[in-house]
């Protein structure tokens, strides 16, 4: 850059220089964050291109800084900006001036000519509008809600229409209850009238004869679910699982106190008693010691 000649212009000093780093214009360009038709025109020396003359200068300065290169020679090829200057004016301390409230109506008149006053005039009449607009609303709805009821009132009388067609089904109803109750009042107030005719002991009351019925009936059921190849009595609450060879769960069921239980399967069976403290186990009708088997109150065994 020492050899440089005065007919060499400024955007051919900086198209050198590029080319001499080895940028392209566009790489040159995403560097400063300018476009890249204003690099081009700055090295074509295409200035009316550009916004002005201090654009240029800027932009020339940041080339030559971004390339690491001497400013002064390209800044001088560059045009020159003018110096700003006082105007000299005769009557600029007494210019006449307005007053604010002298041109009232023709200042108003000028505003609503222009675009902008009367963008911004619209807009707050249109957001005065959807202020009010949600109070306007729900009168509308209340004035349609009101309006509704009267042909609302034709279906209240259907049930009034449909209440005859109940009743015979009320009536016929009625004669099944009364009969249904009858034979559960009979016998219990067979033995309160034959109480006193024998004259039992004081100690034996009617209800005392219900139980005794059913002890047979709970027995039995407690026998035919005690068979199976693996029986199960409680004496506590306890839970049972029981699974066979396939994988199906063949028994699984929470016991009370003194009930009993019995599974079967295809062998071998994978047993589970969660309280085996309160289980007895009987397997092909012998007892199975649960202890050796038993961790934490669960014992785990397999029935082969």
């Amino acid at each position: 850059m020492s050899d440089l000649s005065q007919d060499v212009s400024a955007g051919t000093l900086l198209r050198r220089a590029r080319e001499s780093a080895g940028l392209h214009v566009a790489a040159l360009a995403v560097a400063l964050k300018v476009p890249v038709r204003k690099l081009e025109a700055l090295e074509a020396d295409r200035y009316d291109d550009l916004p002005d003359a201090v654009f240029a200068r800027a932009l020339a300065s940041s080339v030559c800084r971004n390339l690491k290169i001497d400013p002064q020679p390209v800044l001088a090829r560059l045009p020159q900006t003018a110096a700003p200057r006082l105007a000299r004016t005769q009557d600029s301390i007494n210019a006449p001036f307005r007053a604010p409230g002298d041109t009232i109506g023709s200042g108003w008149k000028e505003q609503l000519r222009r675009p902008m006053p009367l963008a911004v005039i619209a807009l707050l009449l249109g957001a005065v509008l959807l202020i009010f607009l949600p109070d306007f609303r729900p009168e509308t709805t209340t004035t349609a809600a009101a309006a509704k009821p009267e042909p609302a009132a034709a279906p209240m009388a259907a049930p009034v229409v449909l209440q005859p067609s109940n009743e015979p089904a009320l009536a016929a109803t009625a004669p099944v209850i009364a009969t249904s109750e009858a034979p559960l009042v009979a016998p219990s107030a067979a033995p309160l009238a034959q109480a006193p005719q024998g004259s039992p002991g004081p100690g034996v009351s009617p209800s005392s004869s219900v139980p005794v019925g059913a002890t047979p009936t709970a027995a039995g059921t407690s026998a035919a679910a005690a068979s199976g190849l693996v029986v199960f009595r409680t004496s506590g609450p306890s839970w049972i699982q029981v699974t066979d060879a396939r994988g199906t769960v063949t028994l699984r069921r929470q016991l009370e106190a003194g009930e009993s239980v019995g599974a079967s399967g295809q062998l071998p069976l994978s047993v589970t008693v969660g309280s085996a403290g309160a289980t007895r186990v009987d397997v092909r009708g012998k007892a199975f010691d649960l202890a050796p088997v038993t961790r934490d109150n669960v014992a785990r065994f397999e029935v082969k």
